[in-house]
C-alpha cells in the first residue's frame, strides 16, 4: 500500500513539473505571437501609408495603334 502512494506521489510530483514547463512554454510562445502581430501591424500601416505606384495595371494600359 505504501508504494502504490509513494509511486502515486512521484507521479503527481511529475505531472507538476511538467504542467510548469508547459505553462512557461505556453507564455513564451503567446509573447513571440504578440511581437509578430505588432510587427504585421506595422507592416500594414507602412504598407498603408505608402503613395500609389507611378506603374499602370495591366488593364489600364492603352493598347499600341498597331493592334
Amino acid at each position: 500500500m505504501e508504494s502504490r502512494l509513494t509511486n502515486l506521489e512521484t507521479k503527481v510530483a511529475f505531472q507538476d513539473d511538467l504542467l510548469d514547463s508547459l505553462n512557461r512554454i505556453v507564455a513564451s510562445q503567446q509573447q513571440q505571437l504578440d511581437l509578430l502581430q505588432q510587427q504585421i501591424q506595422l507592416l500594414y500601416d507602412q504598407l498603408r501609408s505608402l503613395s500609389p505606384s507611378n506603374i499602370a495595371l495591366e488593364s489600364e494600359e492603352a493598347r499600341p495603334p498597331h493592334y
